[in-house]
């Protein structure tokens, strides 16, 4: 695969990936839980509003200017499940959208149909590797770093930031500007699959 946006991609180097913390509620206190009214905190209203159901995000934002051609579909095994579900996560922590989702996995399904891949041999595409076959010699990170599906996954979406416009684009267009494919359009198959997958798993 080749690739643009090589400055933003050396800068994402050695890119730490940090895990929220979340606060545990206060233990209730049963001694005057009897006698004394507990009043009500903002842990309690966050704890409320916890318990409401999100619901998912409709198919109208996750395609909003509709698929290009003929979709494609493959079935997923718990490996490329949980690359969905990484590819999420990276997006959420990234503060991007469920659209930037979308684009990001039906990338994925395109370049590797979901799975990590390492070093093929013979049948590699130059240096390409991971779930978005970027290149270590186009700058896009370690052999390490690209196969490790947080960082690849930041690194497309700083790339996908980068593209003015982006959500205005069809979504092959957006994710061909970042990857720079010798099949331009053959990310727009996937973009329903992209989106049922985001729908699933968004809000887990």
């Amino acid at each position: 695969m080749n690739t643009i946006l090589r400055r933003s991609a050396l800068g994402i180097a050695g890119l730490a990936f940090g895990a929220g913390v979340m606060a545990s509620p206060q233990a209730f206190d049963t001694t005057t839980a009897a006698t004394t009214p507990t009043p009500t905190t903002s842990a309690d209203a966050t704890a409320s509003a916890a318990a409401v159901p999100v619901e998912k995000p409709d198919m109208d934002t996750l395609i909003p200017h509709g698929t290009q051609g003929e979709q494609s579909r493959i079935d997923l095994g718990d490996e490329q499940t949980g690359n969905v579900k990484a590819i999420i996560e990276a997006t959420k922590n990234a503060d991007m959208d469920e659209r930037a989702a979308v684009v990001a996995i039906a990338t994925s399904l395109q370049e590797s149909k979901l799975e990590n891949l390492g070093h093929l041999g013979a049948r590699n595409d130059h240096d390409s590797q991971g779930l978005f076959q970027q290149r270590p010699s186009s700058g896009w990170g370690t052999v390490e770093q690209i196969t490790d599906p947080a960082y690849s996954t930041t690194a497309f979406l700083e790339g996908l930031k980068q593209v003015e416009g982006w959500q205005e684009m069809p979504l092959t267009e957006a994710a061909q500007t970042v990857q720079v494919s010798a099949y331009p359009f053959h990310y727009a198959q996937w973009e329903t699959q992209a989106a049922e997958l985001v729908a699933e798993h968004w809000t887990r």
